[in-house]
């Protein structure tokens, strides 16, 4: 299995003025036989409310189990970076950023979490994956504790 064509690493790249026009490049799993879990977490997602434009912010965690591609980092933080002047709501974000993966690499398994920090006093929080967990795969949790506020 060889790399799909690199549109972003090892080159400058700007940040994409869109998710929509970001590329996510994909690079050939070394480890193809073996079940294991490769995890992004993105502490400072940002994004825009699509009715009143203010920023939101999130702690995404991105669990995945790759089948024949993994996903380049450098063109995934390009992606996430794409969301910091688009406008949809937390969910949307959520599941779009989940759905963009798939849809690029094609994974064994995947699991978003989308920890939202509040907006009109409430926190969103919103869990998406393709399915179960491959059988034997180690699952930590994704570490992130529920909003408390300054308590």
């Amino acid at each position: 299995m060889t790399d799909r064509k690199l549109t972003v690493l090892g080159q400058p790249a700007g940040l994409p003025a869109s998710p929509d026009e970001a590329r996510l490049d994909a690079v050939a799993n070394p480890h193809r036989d073996e079940t294991y879990l490769i995890r992004f977490t993105a502490p400072e997602f940002t994004a825009l409310c699509p009715v009143t434009g203010q920023p939101d912010f999130a702690h995404l965690v991105i669990d995945y189990v790759a089948d024949e591609f993994i996903v380049e980092s450098k063109s995934l933080k390009l992606f996430l970076g794409a969301y910091r002047n688009h406008g949809a709501f937390h969910e949307d974000c959520t599941l779009a950023i989940a759905k963009r993966i798939v849809a690029a690499i094609s994974p064994r398994w995947l699991r978003i979490g989308g920890y939202w920090y509040p907006r009109g006093g409430m926190p969103i929080d919103v869990f998406w994956q393709t399915g179960d967990p491959p059988e034997g795969l180690w699952l930590p949790d994704q570490g992130v504790e529920p909003y408390r506020g300054r308590g």
